[in-house]
């Protein structure tokens, strides 16, 4: 049973490669994180996020002029804006685990009594900042290279710029107008291509966070050729526990050569045969580095003194050892090698990137020799692993991968004997519990309950012990029971590539004869679950009014839902679905009352910051404006295709807040010293104003097959078209 439960183990440990390390280390790599620049909805998304790939501080300023209201008073409860919830914000950072640095200190005494409660003398999450921080703009193409210099140079920590896309409240924009600043992680949470830099930074720091005030520089010998090429720079730093090569490229072409280095145990030089750093990479090569638990393995306690990785020619960020396995993980862009002084020759087998392949032994210097296979997409991870002894006793949970919040889970867990397992406890993270479900001679199973303020995607870490001893661990994502979408809601547009769905979702629906709305529903337990739905709404009906759905583990299905209004009084209503069974939820939604070859005048805080915009909303098309900057126009978008014609700044803006009123299918907007009428027909905006309108700097274009066409009949009118087709 022994050899099968390590074999099983062997197999867990070494495709966890996309699970973050369990115990973060100290951080150097903070993110900034103005709160106020994105919808409240967003905040933890982006904060779990962040502390998912290993980041765990953000920096904020608390901007006064933005919690100040007009009668002079300040608002940091969020009950003016949703996005000046600074209590909030700071209560989401401590429940996270996660640590905060102010960025500009404030005398205001109300603000002041608020930070002081939350520092951390007092258990919150604000600490003092570093005296040295060096700034990286994740935007710039040598940000890695940059961040790389900073580490090497020994700066205390990284702050990193222009992570998240920002948006600009409603007429607080600077001028030029930009509602919109662009970073690596957009408001739906993709990744654009600065993130890699960033997520690579995250994983170094986490576990080398620790020693790096203890890396000392030291010169590096001189390459064969007398000179690093063009591009290239590297540094050796060395401390008693490890050491590193850092080389960044900048170069437009590839690093391929022997690296010498200084031997830090005998000060003698030595050569890393082989590195390979492409264009606009770097690798931070470990040197030297001890197995012992003072260094970066964790649980190595099984290790000599002089076991150690005498070298990689791969980026190596995390090593761990159990159950007789030792795994390392490493960011590898190209091929590299490990080379390792161990005691005596593994037991085998040698996983990397979970297949086998072979490894050199020398009996005579006692050194292994690992393969690492590369690794090109992502974060360059290649998790490798070698079963280096049979241990005397092994556990280890089974397929443990997620828990439920605020529910019961199962945990299944093996031992290599009935004797170790009846010695053997489970370790819970605070405010856990568990209870025994059943024993037998193939391990436990627990009822492990979940607390249900956790946040949805952030991680736990459990343990088995015996005497005293840790015997395995398992890093499981926390998830809901159930998450639900629905599919036809509206999404709004900042410019022709960003989209952020408003909250609650917006459905549109024709109020006599319905629409069928798709409700996708994604099961989160590891089992197949089920799910009974009820939706219900003062004006609307539904058919069926109630559905149930079993669904396979970590599968989705869809459903469909017809609404129908019985009161058309507003063109806007709310509505709930009740989740029941094996989840529950209430969630809520709306929905858009759209006749058939009708134009509706609707209003709604669309994008979180408390100031509602107006909506002119057809079949076709539609057009949406701000009751700031002089009634800007923000979207006008040809629904069919998704695809918005206006740029990010909009267009027709000005200084000021202007009123906006709906005069049946149009809009009115009044200004200081005019006032503005739109009209939207099928996919025609036509604008009157009483007096000259603004410069129009707009230009016709095509995309998605439709045109967008412009024509200004007079100083006072224009009109604006969405045609299907080429123009």
């Amino acid at each position: 049973m022994r050899a099968a439960a390590r074999a099983a183990f062997f197999s867990v440990l070494l495709t966890a490669a996309a699970i973050p390390a369990a115990e973060p280390q100290p951080c150097v790599q903070a993110v900034e994180f103005p709160y106020f620049l994105y919808p409240q909805q967003l905040w933890e998304r982006e904060l779990v996020w962040l502390k998912n790939i290993g980041i765990h501080t953000v920096e904020f300023p608390v901007p006064l002029q933005w919690h100040q209201l007009d009668n002079g008073q300040y608002d940091f409860s969020g009950r003016t804006s949703p996005r000046r919830d600074l209590v909030g914000f700071i209560r989401l950072l401590r429940k996270l685990g996660m640590e905060a640095w102010i960025a500009q200190p404030s005398n205001v005494p109300q603000l002041r009594a608020l930070l002081e409660t939350q520092a951390a003398s007092h258990g919150g999450p604000l600490i003092s900042r570093p005296a040295s921080v060096a700034t990286v703009s994740a935007l710039e193409p040598d940000a890695l290279a940059r961040s790389r210099d900073a580490l090497a140079a020994g700066r205390a920590a990284v702050l990193w710029t222009n992570v998240e896309d920002q948006l600009y409240p409603a007429g607080w924009q600077p001028a030029p107008a930009a509602p919109l600043v662009h970073g690596v992680i957009g408001l739906s949470g993709d990744e654009h291509p600065g993130a890699l830099a960033l997520r690579r930074e995250a994983a170094l720091a986490r576990n080398w966070g620790a020693l790096f005030p203890l890396l000392k520089p030291i010169p590096l010998p001189k390459p064969a050729a007398g000179k690093w090429p063009d591009g290239i720079s590297a540094a050796e730093l060395t401390s008693s526990a490890a050491s590193a090569v850092s080389i960044v490229n900048r170069g437009a072409g590839a690093f391929a050569d022997d690296v010498r280095v200084v031997e830090p145990a005998t000060q003698k030089q030595m050569l890393i045969p082989n590195v390979h750093v492409p264009p606009h990479q770097a690798l931070w090569l470990p040197l030297d580095v001890s197995l012992g638990q003072k260094s970066l393995c964790r649980e190595c306690s099984n290790f000599s003194p002089a076991a150690r990785i005498i070298y990689a020619t791969a980026e190596l960020l995390s090593i761990e050892f159990e159950n007789g396995i030792l795994a390392m993980e490493f960011a590898a862009p190209e091929p590299g090698e490990a080379v390792l002084q161990l005691e005596r020759k593994p037991v085998g087998p040698f996983l990397a990137g979970g297949r086998p392949l072979d490894f050199e032994w020398d009996d005579k210097t006692l050194r292994l020799r690992l393969p690492i296979p590369a690794n090109t997409r992502g974060d360059n991870r290649q998790r490798i692993g070698i079963a280096i002894e049979e241990p005397e006793s092994s556990a280890f949970f089974n397929d443990a991968h997620r828990l439920v919040i605020g529910e019961k889970n199962l945990i299944s867990t093996s031992y290599s004997s009935s004797d170790l397992a009846a010695r053997s406890r489970l370790r819970l993270p605070e405010g856990y519990a568990a209870t025994v479900q059943s024993a037998s001679t193939e391990g436990i199973k627990y009822e492990v309950s979940v607390p249900a303020a956790l946040a949805h995607g952030d991680y736990a870490n459990l343990a088995l012990e015996a005497d005293g001893m840790p015997l395995g661990r398992a890093r499981v994502q926390l998830v809901r029971a159930a998450s639900i979408r629905l599919m036809e809601a509206i999404q709004i547009h900042i410019g022709q590539h960003t989209e952020l769905t408003p909250e609650p979702p917006i459905v549109p629906i024709e109020p006599k004869a319905g629409s069928n709305i798709e409700v996708a529903v994604r099961n989160n337990w590891p089992i197949i679950a089920s799910y009974k739905f009820s939706a219900t709404g003062a004006g609307l009906d539904f058919f069926p009014p109630r559905n149930d759905l079993a669904i396979g583990a970590a599968d989705e299905r869809r459903y469909q839902l017809r609404i129908f209004a019985t009161d058309t009084s507003a063109p806007l209503r709310d509505w709930r679905l009740r989740v029941a069974g094996n989840a529950t939820l209430d969630l809520p939604f709306r929905a858009l009352l759209l006749p058939r070859n009708r134009t509706v005048a609707w209003s709604a805080d669309l994008d979180g910051d408390g100031v509602p915009e107006w909506v002119l909303e057809s079949p076709q098309a539609r057009a949406i404006f701000s009751t700031q900057d002089g009634g800007r126009w923000l979207e006008f978008t040809w629904k069919e295709a998704n695809a918005n014609f206006l740029p990010e700044t909009g267009a027709l803006g000005a200084q000021g807040p202007v009123e906006i009123r709906a005069s049946g299918d149009a809009l009115e907007v009044t200004g200081k010293g005019w006032r503005r009428t739109i009209h939207l027909e099928g996919a025609t905006l036509t604008i009157d104003q009483s007096t000259t309108l603004p410069a129009d700097l707009l230009q016709p274009l095509t995309q998605s097959s439709v045109s967008f066409l412009i024509a200004h009949p007079s100083a006072t009118k224009a009109v604006y078209t969405l045609r299907p087709g080429a123009p």
